[in-house]
């Protein structure tokens, strides 16, 4: 299947004729990676789900308005990333639990999670990861399995390079010292 370029896809959906088929065009391209980002954040699939639906929703509704002040990929990452702050934050809140114990939460429904497939190494990197702040886990999972670059991670994250850079070595070292400790 031909790929369109993101500009491409932008062009098309702004033919009111072509809209439709252009946000199906986008949703297509950048499904899977919303999904594995949203996922890695908050571990349940039906959740991940959920959240993609909704960052969708939000795309569509606010694709009219994008100014291209970013790339299309940085904006869909961002929409993604506060759908699944908000979303977590939420279930906190929900279920009055101190981070700590959510983070627990989250550790044992990745142990029970019939839909991963990862093998013990795996398992024993994503509760690493989950050992670690907010902003760590989200930096690195954005850096070491979507491998986006510092700069598109800060305007996704509004944040520095120079601070992304820092939880990025901050997060490898946790989960390097949770390797030797477990």
């Amino acid at each position: 299947m031909f790929e369109y370029s993101d500009k491409e896809l932008l062009t098309l959906f702004r033919d009111e004729e072509r809209k439709n088929f252009a946000f199906n065009l986008i949703v297509r391209k950048y499904q899977q990676k919303l999904y594995w980002h949203i996922r890695k954040m908050v571990i349940k699939h039906d959740d991940a789900d959920d959240i993609l639906q909704n960052t969708f929703i939000k795309v569509w509704k606010g694709l009219d308005g994008f100014r291209e002040d970013s790339k299309l990929y940085t904006w869909l990452y961002r929409i993604a990333t506060n759908e699944s702050l908000t979303f977590l934050k939420q279930q906190k809140t929900k279920y009055l639990l101190p981070i700590a114990d959510y983070e627990n939460q989250l550790k044992e429904t990745l142990e029970s999670d019939i839909d991963f497939n990862g093998d013990e190494i795996q398992l024993k990197l994503q509760k690493a990861i989950l050992e670690l702040p907010e902003k760590q886990r989200i930096v690195f999972n954005m850096k070491y399995f979507d491998e986006i670059k510092y700069e598109d991670m800060s305007k996704i994250l509004d944040t520095s390079v120079g601070a992304l850079k820092a939880s990025f070595h901050h997060a490898v070292k946790k989960i390097e010292k949770y390797f030797n400790e477990n």
